[in-house]
């Protein structure tokens, strides 16, 4: 145990912690919650893409997808990603389709630096070019 809090001290180190989703996470901002667990937090996205725009972040202080699976434990892993599937059931958007997306760095259009996902759903998405 002692090594984990060692290395989420190492994290936190590296993670800026004045990103919007850390703020909401801490409550500072608010946010319009679809769903939140003690591993996670889904909300609405300001700025929606498709009729249903959610996001979904893990409470656990991580930049992207790969600082997640590489420095969170199993319990935070398995855990945000059943609550992406409980998301979705509870949107009742599984039968007309829905877009998972994460996007990561500079050039795959990461605007904040927290590992996130989008689900998009509520109509035709489009293709990607």
């Amino acid at each position: 145990m002692k090594f984990i809090k060692n290395l989420i001290k190492e994290i936190k180190k590296m993670y800026d912690e004045n990103n919007i989703f850390a703020k909401i996470l801490r409550k500072e901002i608010p946010c319009d919650k679809i769903y939140e667990d003690e591993f996670s937090l889904f909300f609405n996205d300001i700025n929606p893409k498709a009729k249903i725009h959610v996001l979904g972040i893990p409470k656990f202080p991580c930049s992207n997808f790969s600082e997640f699976l590489k420095n969170a434990d199993n319990e935070n892993i398995s855990s945000f990603f059943r609550s992406v599937e409980l998301v979705i059931n509870k949107l009742n958007i599984e039968k007309n389709g829905y877009r998972l997306i994460t996007n990561t760095g500079q050039n795959g259009g990461q605007e904040v630096p927290h590992f996130h996902i989008h689900i998009l759903a509520g109509e035709k998405i489009g293709v990607l070019r």
